[in-house]
């Protein structure tokens, strides 16, 4: 079945304890050369059928309505993932 993946990131001028916190936590850990974090979600929809420009659409439509609060949030990415070779989905279900 085909994925559909929409990521959101608090908008820029928001303050991000969580980035900001695993910023801090980097460097400790011994993971150096990055300057800042901003921490975001990411949503899977997984969509029954053909993933039309309908379908597309309303997922743009929930993203911004249901998956992120726009006046803390952008929505930065609605994109369809590329399906998975057989053998591989395969796998990744028998690792679950």
């Amino acid at each position: 079945m085909p994925t559909i993946v929409v990521d959101v990131m608090p908008k820029p001028e928001i303050l991000d304890p969580q980035g900001k916190a695993i910023a801090g936590a980097l460097p400790r850990l011994g993971f150096t050369g990055f300057a800042a974090v901003r921490q975001g979600k990411r949503f899977e929809l997984t969509v029954e059928g053909e993933v039309t420009d309908e379908v597309l659409a309303q997922a743009r439509q929930a993203a911004e309505q249901l998956l992120s609060n726009p006046v803390i949030e952008d929505v930065v990415n609605v994109e369809v993932l590329p399906a998975a070779e057989p053998a591989l989905e395969a796998q990744a279900e028998a690792r679950a």
